[in-house]
C-alpha cells in the first residue's frame, strides 16, 4: 500500500537546543488532535466510507504519518543536546524517567496515547465532518506552536504543516458535498 522514500516530506531544521518546545510539540505526536490520532482516525475510517471517498481517507492518512515523522525529528533534534538540568527545567525529567530521551506517544502534559481520540461514528458525512473539526484543531495547534517559539527554522517546518491541515481541512469539505450530492441524487427513476 505504501512506498517510503528515505526523506522527510519537507526539511526540518532546528537552530537551537530547546527541550521546553520540544515537550510543547509532544501535543502533536500523541495528543487527541496530533498527527497519530487522525492517521489511525483516517485509516479507520476508510472502511465504513462510500467508494469515492476511500482514496481521500488513504492519502491524506499516508500523509499524517509523514507529519507524524516530521514532529519526531523536530523533537528529536530539539532534546538530543540537552543536559539533564534543561530536561528538568523543561518539565521533562518525567519522562526521561520512564524513557529517557526515547519519544513516546504522549500530549504535552505527558498523557499517554489513547485510541479514545480516534472517532469514528460510521456514518460518512458525520466522519468527515469530525475529520474536519479534528484538521483544523490541528491548524489551531501548529499556529500557537508557531507563536510559543522563536526559533525561525522551527517556525518554518511548522508552518508548512499547519498549510496541509489548511489543505486536508479542505479536502474534506469537497468531500463532503460529494456525498450530500450523492445523497440527494435520485436512486430509482
Amino acid at each position: 500500500m505504501w512506498v517510503y522514500e528515505k526523506k522527510l516530506q519537507y526539511p526540518v531544521r532546528v537552530s537551537k537546543c530547546d527541550p521546553h518546545m520540544a515537550k510543547l510539540l509532544m501535543e502533536q505526536y500523541g495528543g487527541a488532535d496530533g498527527e497519530l490520532a487522525a492517521a489511525l482516525r483516517y485509516l479507520n475510517q476508510r472502511y465504513t466510507i462510500p467508494d469515492k471517498i476511500i482514496g481521500l481517507l488513504n492519502d491524506i492518512a499516508t500523509e499524517e504519518f509523514s507529519h507524524l515523522e516530521m514532529i519526531a525529528t523536530m523533537i528529536y533534534k530539539l532534546t538530543k543536546d540537552a543536559t539533564m538540568e534543561q530536561l528538568e527545567q523543561a518539565g521533562l525529567d518525567a519522562h526521561y524517567a520512564a524513557h529517557d530521551k526515547a519519544l513516546f506517544y504522549s500530549n504535552a502534559a505527558g498523557v499517554p496515547f489513547t485510541a479514545t481520540y480516534i472517532q469514528a461514528k460510521g456514518d460518512p458525512i458525520a466522519d468527515l465532518y469530525e475529520d474536519i473539526a479534528a484538521e483544523e484543531k490541528a491548524r489551531a495547534t501548529y499556529q500557537w506552536l508557531i507563536d510559543l517559539t522563536d526559533d525561525v527554522d522551527l517556525q518554518d517546518s511548522l508552518k508548512f504543516l499547519r498549510e496541509r491541515e489548511i489543505v486536508h481541512s479542505l479536502r474534506f469539505r469537497e468531500a463532503v458535498e460529494i456525498l450530500k450530492d450523492d445523497r440527494e441524487t435520485k436512486k430509482i427513476f
